[in-house]
């Protein structure tokens, strides 16, 4: 496949763009038809799936790619083809007394055609749980996957190639000149997902042609422990969601929150932890995820090196490989704020621990900072854990437990302001990528006919009655 130009570009929006005015919406049964035509042929591509985010990787464990790519994307999908005929049913509105003759409701209408931006990290799921959304909401629409992952993208190439027509959908590919020219489209909406800078960008992009966008993008997710909760099983549960995928995650837990009189307690806990997940070490291990490439290798070891300098005590927990860019798990302790490790999204195996004294305390240095697309949560109380989701604010939260809220079909994924606009997953990705329109049927008698001569004093009357 080889990368578009802004001419092929144009021409691909326009040809989709014409083909949904011809065609108008599709309707349930061919939108389900197209959801199930899209699930077989990811399902009978698995291995070439599996093989090509290894070859991008260089290292991935081919049993997370299966759980933490493909198994939430299938149950995405089949979670749309349950529930579509409900979301597209009209909804009847409220009529005003003053209008009771007459008829109201609300359809979701397609907005046309979308453009949808991936990232590297979950080059599948996060690719094509857009793309099942916006078939589900009966669009159109052009996938741009991450230049990073090529091989991962070719195959996404040819899972589209092999079902649905270019008018329908399109695959396009290119670097940041093209992504650049993508977000500059005039498309209906736009759905990113990737870094806050990045983001930026393309919402500025966007907003010439005054086209909406949904925004999903990353941020410090920190991890709050109540004081005095089992360590042991916090310990399991963060080294399991910042090891997943090494860490490369937009809702990994970035960094810790613990009482001063449990830190020491969460270290060890974190350490016997990490080597249970991990047994057989990490350079080689068909377990352990690589980092994607050597530019992110040396951000992160930046990151340890420049904590460590400014008085971090740093704890590796397994050998490096530079040439295979694979990073041991790494815990950090002693830090401070103003460490570069605390300035920006980590997107690696690094774990920084910080201590608070009182609740008050942690809920207020997570205020003080941009909101993340996660908070997590551990404690066993119910009036420190309402205390804490009351006083702050994120994307998505998960109590005593890290990641899982997103594979929650039924719950809305996305961040507030660095960490995002908007939000999709099940209903709430179908109402994103549809219009709702408002639909008022007027009956033969209503009280606007009343309030016109040559009724005078009756229309006085009743106007008298509505502005009470």
């Amino acid at each position: 496949m080889s990368d578009a130009t802004p001419a092929d570009l144009h021409h691909i929006l326009d040809s989709q763009r014409a083909a949904f005015l011809q065609d108008g919406p599709p309707d349930l049964k061919q939108r389900r038809a197209d959801l199930r035509r899209l699930k077989a042929e990811i399902l009978k591509r698995r291995t070439e799936i599996v093989r090509a985010l290894k070859t991008d990787f260089g290292q991935r464990s081919e049993r997370e790619s299966a759980i933490v790519e493909l198994i939430p994307l299938v149950q995405s999908i089949n979670y749309m083809i349950a529930h579509l005929g409900c979301w597209m049913k009209p909804e009847r509105r409220h009529v005003s007394a003053y209008f009771q003759c007459g008829r109201a409701w609300v359809v979701r209408q397609p907005v046309g055609v979308v453009g949808i931006i991936a990232p590297w990290n979950y080059p599948v799921s996060l690719a094509l749980v857009p793309l099942a959304t916006a078939i589900a909401a009966g669009n159109r629409a052009m996938l741009k996957p991450s230049e990073f992952t090529p091989a991962t993208s070719a195959v996404i190439g040819e899972i589209v190639q092999a079902i649905f027509p270019p008018e329908q959908i399109s695959v396009v590919t290119g670097g940041g000149d093209v992504g650049a020219a993508f977000s500059a489209l005039p498309f209906d909406h736009i759905l990113f997902t990737g870094s806050t800078a990045v983001g930026k960008k393309v919402a500025e992009a966007a907003a010439r042609n005054l086209t909406p966008v949904t925004l999903e993008l990353g941020g410090k997710s920190p991890v709050v422990i109540a004081p005095g909760f089992s360590m042991q099983r916090v310990a399991d549960r963060v080294a399991f969601g910042k090891l997943t995928n090494a860490g490369q995650t937009c809702i990994a837990p970035d960094y810790v929150l613990v009482h001063e009189n449990d830190r020491d307690a969460f270290a060890t806990a974190y350490q016997d932890a990490v080597k249970k997940q991990h047994p057989g070490g990490y350079v080689g291990s068909p377990d352990y995820t690589a980092i994607l490439n050597a530019h992110h290798y040396g951000r992160l070891s930046g990151l340890i090196d420049h904590a460590e300098a400014q008085g971090a005590r740093v704890i590796r927990l397994g050998s490096d490989s530079a040439t295979d860019h694979i990073l041991a798990p790494v815990l950090l302790l002693d830090v401070t704020p103003q460490m570069a490790v605390m300035q920006e999204e980590i997107f690696g195996p690094v774990l920084p621990v910080l201590t608070y004294r009182t609740l008050e305390e942690a809920i207020a240095f997570i205020n003080a900072r941009p909101r993340p697309l996660a908070l997590y949560y551990f404690g066993g109380n119910r009036a420190e854990r309402d205390r804490v989701l009351k006083n702050t604010v994120s994307g998505n939260v998960t109590v005593n437990g890290t990641l899982m809220h997103y594979v929650q079909d039924d719950l809305p994924f996305g961040g507030v302001g660095d960490s995002g606009i908007g939000a999709y997953h099940g209903k709430e990705g179908f109402m994103a990528l549809t219009h709702a329109r408002g639909v008022y049927r007027q009956g033969r008698f209503n009280a606007a006919t009343l309030l016109q001569p040559p009724f005078g004093r009756l229309a006085d009357t009743i106007t008298n009655l509505i502005l009470r």
